[in-house]
């Protein structure tokens, strides 16, 4: 008996013996002999050996590997077996799906099992995977539990993006939920529904109703899709609620050999204009795989716009997608007419390379073509996009990129403009582009013809700009016109479009030659130099100065905010004749000293044109005309600028003075105040004030002269001295002295008046003395003048009264009474004179024979009254 339980004894401990050594050496001895049952050429390695935690049998690690590609690893797998099931539980199931092309294809010709077979081959088990990882569908990556028997399995998967719970139970799968969120997806896509699996598992389910709703960007409307089929055809329906129409439709047939989509349709309602279309396509070959599938299809969209309806069509194929390499050939044709735009394209091309990131190639002959309103007015005639041998991909672009624009604007003008260059992958700040451009055009606001020519490239987040040369045949604005002026650069200009460290910086010069002003003058040959700086185009500072030879330098200063240009420019202090070119050449004025300076600040933007404000001062300038010298004129020209019209005196009215004007009568302190609106207006008038002058011994003086003038403006004469008058007039044949007070009512806008019912008047006793030689021969000629005459050789006068009226013609009349006392042959006989005169007075004025016209007048008028008044005076 006892022998008996030492053989039981030592069966039992080598036993144990030999399942140890089994399980010690399970590494070596289980990949072999799995490989007796799995596909040639792939192996399983595990890592470590198996051991018991917490009643399961427990692996650190079991690899899957395909040739040298690991299809599989599985981490932390648990094996038990609690109340009849099968418990199989891994932390971690990480899948490659591209091994899978390393697994060489079944030898064997066995029928296919049944679905039913599948099922029945299926254990009573409960399977959790904590984390499965499919590549390369990383991120939707999640948790999976099956709970599998023979009549029913269910499957429950949770993940970040992705989440299902459906249950197969026979050949009917019910899909209770399935939510996924699609990259570029605001909201998860929602799905439910039923399928009928097929009784072989090696096709599609037999029929089925999947419904959903999905949510886009794109669209403002959340969307609901519909699935039904029956056995090989079905329909594939989306719609919005907001929409009645169906937004896509899809009627399919499927056979074994080859997928058909005939008439498909679509529509997109929220476009400027409501969209529609249809499409085929075909499928060969699918069961074979996405690489062995031939595709082709068309598409189509019809639109109605700007020249009535347009049709583009897309024709794919015959070729297919692989994950590696594809070759897919397309052709986009036809007309895209928009509400204001039209495109035109022929754009043959191929699809190539692996699905996931594809490349666009263009062949030969591709073209795109656009016309129609760009802007409000810019009226594009064509642009043209030449697009043969230019590959797109997500790495960028590739090839040579050509462009020729042609537009018009009804108030702007028209240009045309070519671009060519070469692009080497080639993204918004990525890659590279090269370019140069040309063109042309008329710039109508300006009456300006144009043209540009230039080199620059894109580098990454750095655009360059090397060369730029762009010019004018002339710019006319407004009373100025600039004669060939031409842009150039100093310094390339760079933009650096680091988010970062931002920067733009350059420099440039403009050069012209004389710029003409209405007024008859000109601004000699000027150069223009500008350095900017700043964080980009529509943000920069800029500061220059402006050249004319020997006017000059202006210091100029300002920035651009991208939508308004601002500055402001200072001119020193310099000598007046340096500016005799911006004087009229006809006006045959001379600058011989004083100095000039100014400060102007200006903002020039499309909605407002040109505003600018300053001022300008003259000190002790120094003009010579041909019958006049100013001496000591001190100007001061405040203004502002706007939509071309001058606001003059906007600190303070624009002041006049003149220390002495030297002519045929010297006049001093000359002085005159103006403000107001040029040109003027009604609501917007423009005031001359405070005109003073001195000449004669008296003054001339004017209160005020608005224009529009709705009023007379007085001139005052004040004390003015007779005999200085006469002796500036050279009058050998009279002598007069005293003075004269008088008031000249003007009028520079009446129909017919210059001066209505002007006056003047002694100040004061007048003595009038006529030439001996003159009186004589007066007498000689007339023996009744004669007579008057002898009264009229010496005369003191009390009083004397004229009214003058002077039209815009020059005509003036003068009605006058004198009265006086003469003295002839030792005796003293009051005169009373009444007479009239008309005379115009511009060309009297111009011929200054005043003696002989005086001569005249008292031939004509003189008279003496019927009774003699002796007076015993002594002569003078």
């Amino acid at each position: 008996m006892n022998r008996g339980w030492k053989i039981a004894l030592a069966v039992l401990m080598a036993v144990i013996l030999l399942l140890t050594g089994i399980l010690l050496t399970v590494t070596h001895w289980l990949p072999r002999l799995a490989g007796f049952w799995l596909p040639a050429d792939t192996t399983i390695a595990l890592d470590g050996n198996p051991r018991w935690h917490h009643g399961a049998l427990w692996l650190p690690g079991v690899h899957y590997r395909a040739g040298e590609c690991e299809l599989a690893d599985v981490k932390g797998v648990a094996l038990a077996y609690h109340q009849g099931r099968w418990q199989l539980a891994a932390d971690a199931v990480t899948v490659d799906t591209a091994c899978a092309a390393n697994i060489p294809g079944s030898e064997t010709q066995d029928a296919p099992r049944t679905l039913a077979e599948w099922q029945q081959m299926l254990p009573a088990a409960n399977v959790t995977v904590h984390q499965l990882t499919i590549a390369p569908w990383q991120s939707w990556a999640g948790e999976l539990r099956l709970n599998l028997d023979p009549l029913r399995q269910h499957l429950y998967y949770q993940g970040k993006n992705l989440s299902l719970n459906a249950e197969l139970n026979g050949q009917q799968l019910t899909v209770t939920s399935l939510s996924a969120q699609a990259p570029g997806v605001p909201e998860p896509v929602s799905l439910s529904g039923t399928l009928t699996l097929p009784r072989i598992p090696d096709a599609l389910p037999e029929a089925g109703a999947l419904q959903g709703d999905l949510a886009l960007d794109a669209v403002p409307d959340p969307l609901h899709f519909r699935l039904e089929w029956q056995q090989q055809n079905g329909t594939l329906a989306v719609t919005s609620k907001e929409h009645p129409e169906p937004l896509l439709t899809i009627p399919w047939d499927i056979t074994r050999e080859e997928i058909v989509v005939q008439k498909g349709q679509w529509s997109w309602p929220w476009a400027t204009q409501p969209l529609s279309g249809g499409f085929t396509l075909s499928a060969k070959g699918w069961m074979q795989g996405l690489p062995a599938t031939e595709l082709s299809g068309r598409f189509n969209m019809l639109t109605q716009g700007r020249g009535g309806k347009g049709n583009v069509v897309l024709t794919l194929g015959p070729g297919h997608l692989d994950w590696l390499n594809s070759e897919l050939p397309f052709r986009l044709t036809g007309e895209s007419k928009l509400d204001t735009l039209q495109f035109f394209a022929g754009l043959p091309g191929d699809l190539r390379g692996p699905l996931l990131d594809p490349q666009i190639v263009m062949r030969p002959g591709a073209l795109l073509r656009m016309k129609g309103r760009l802007l409000t007015s810019l009226e594009v005639d064509e642009a043209r996009w030449p697009l043969a041998g230019v590959s797109l991909s997500s790495a960028g672009i590739d090839g040579r990129l050509q462009a020729i624009l042609s537009v018009h604007d009804k108030d702007m003008g028209r240009f045309r403009l070519h671009l060519d260059g070469r692009a080497s992958d080639f993204w918004p700040d990525k890659g590279q582009w090269l370019w140069r451009y040309w063109g042309d055009g008329f710039l109508a606001p300006l009456a300006a013809k144009w043209d540009v020519k230039g080199h620059g490239h894109w580098q990454d987040r750095l655009i360059e700009l090397t060369s730029l040369s762009t010019g004018f045949d002339q710019l006319a604005y407004g009373n100025v016109t600039m004669n060939a002026p031409r842009l150039t650069l100093e310094q390339p200009v760079r933009w650096q479009r680091d988010p970062q460290t931002p920067s733009f910086t350059g420099q440039l010069s403009l050069k012209a030659k004389e710029t003409r002003f209405s007024s008859g003058g000109y601004l000699p040959p000027s150069t223009l130099t500008l350095a900017v700086k700043g964080q980009d185009p529509e943000a920069f500072l800029y500061k220059g100065s402006l050249q004319a030879q020997k006017i000059g330098p202006v210091q100029v200063l300002g920035r651009w905010d991208g939508e308004r240009l601002r500055g402001q420019m200072w001119w020193p202090e310099q000598p007046l004749n340096v500016f005799q070119p911006l004087v009229n050449p006809e006006l045959k004025l001379a600058i011989q000293g004083g100095t000039l300076k100014a400060q102007v600040a200006f903002s020039a933007a499309s909605d407002q044109g040109l505003k600018a404000g300053g001022h300008w001062l003259v000190s002790n300038g120094n003009v010579l005309l041909p019958d006049n010298e100013f001496t000591g004129v001190d100007f001061s020209l405040p203004f502002r600028l706007e939509a071309h019209r001058w606001y003059l005196g906007s600190h303070g009215p624009v002041s006049l003075r003149i220390k002495e004007i030297n002519n045929q009568f010297s006049m001093q302190n000359v002085t005159a105040d103006l403000q107001g609106w040029y040109p003027w207006s009604d609501g917007q008038p423009l005031q001359l004030s405070n005109v003073s002058l001195e000449l004669l011994g008296g003054q001339l003086s004017m209160a005020s002269l608005q224009m529009p003038q709705t009023e007379a403006a007085t001139i005052e004469l004040k004390h003015l001295s007779l005999s200085e008058l006469i002796t500036t007039m050279k009058l050998k044949q009279l002598a007069m002295s005293g003075y004269i007070n008088g008031a000249l009512p003007l009028w520079l806008n009446n129909s017919h008046w210059l001066v209505k019912e002007g006056w003047i008047a002694n100040s004061g006793p007048l003595t009038v003395r006529m030439d001996k030689d003159m009186a004589d021969a007066i007498s000689s000629n007339n023996i009744a003048a004669g007579a008057a005459i002898d009264w009229l050789r010496y005369m003191e006068i009390s009083r004397s009264w004229a009214t003058i009226d002077l039209d815009n013609l020059g005509v003036m009349n003068m009605t006058a009474k004198v009265d006086g006392t003469s003295r002839f042959s030792n005796r003293n006989q009051r005169v009373s004179l009444n007479y009239s005169q008309q005379e115009n007075m511009f060309q009297l004025w111009r011929s200054l024979r005043f003696g002989d016209n005086l001569q005249s007048w008292v031939e004509q008028n003189a008279t003496l009254p019927s009774q003699k008044e002796n007076r015993d005076e002594s002569p003078q």
